[in-house]
């Protein structure tokens, strides 16, 4: 084979290797053209570029999860802990990120740590304990708006761990110690009370009827020996006493 067309094909390879692309289907190549880019960014799918003329920037849209490393905060009131999060955050303008920021993954990064510090500083410890919701949201909408014009969307922030101290660990145990015994102690109060409230009612009820009484006399009676126990206590009322006393007085 004459050595002309050897080097033809080889040119032939070279150009269509260097002029057709594939995308996948969550790609999108951002093309310049002698160094502007052109109106809409290519794909998915097959593309076919001008060798040495276009060049290709292939970009991911799919949603990236990146972790934010943990940062020492100051709360409201003083507090020092360690916290870190997790951002959720994807492109929606391919062109955008490549042209409005050199890199728009640390550039989010940073973006994102350095929000985390700020925001979380104006809350107190007990705000960042019970509100992560509410702050989760707050962050996610500050970062949103700062990326948008880097084609980036943020999609959630989420506060994944917070460090305490240990002296604040010990002081919350006590603290969270105190309020069960004083749960249980409100409880126990309230059932004494409920259990008094019982016995008024069965006092009530036995006392409008004296037959009623003998019969829960009897009942006692037959409770205590089906127990086998060795002494039996007979309950009188005190009017028995009353008559009685009444009765020597008049023998007297």
């Amino acid at each position: 084979m004459p050595i002309g067309i050897i080097i033809v094909f080889f040119l032939i390879v070279v150009f269509v290797s260097a002029s057709v692309k594939i995308l996948n289907e969550y790609e999108r190549g951002v093309v310049f053209r002698l160094g502007r880019t052109l109106d809409e960014p290519k794909g998915p799918g097959l593309i076919l570029l001008f060798p040495f003329i276009d060049r290709l920037v292939k970009i991911s849209t799919r949603t990236i999860t990146m972790d934010i490393e943990p940062q020492d905060v100051i709360t409201k009131d003083n507090v020092s802990v360690k916290v870190n999060a997790v951002l959720y955050f994807r492109v929606v303008n391919p062109t955008n990120a490549v042209i409005n920021i050199e890199n728009y993954l640390y550039a989010t990064s940073q973006l994102a740590q350095t929000h985390l510090r700020s925001i979380l500083g104006q809350h107190s410890l007990d705000q960042l304990l019970s509100e992560r919701d509410t702050i989760n949201d707050k962050i996610q909408t500050i970062l949103d708006l700062q990326t948008d014009p880097w084609g980036v969307k943020v999609v959630s922030v989420e506060i994944k761990h917070i460090d305490l101290p240990v002296d604040m660990q010990r002081a919350m145990a006590r603290e969270a110690e105190s309020e069960r015994e004083r749960r249980a102690k409100i409880i126990a109060a309230e059932g004494e009370m409920q259990a008094a409230g019982k016995l008024r009612e069965a006092a009530d009820t036995l006392s409008g009827n004296k037959t009623s009484l003998q019969l829960r006399y009897l009942q006692t009676l037959a409770d205590i020996a089906s127990e086998g126990s060795k002494y039996i206590v007979f309950p009188l009322p005190m009017e028995f006493f009353d008559a009685l006393s009444e009765k020597i007085r008049k023998k007297d």
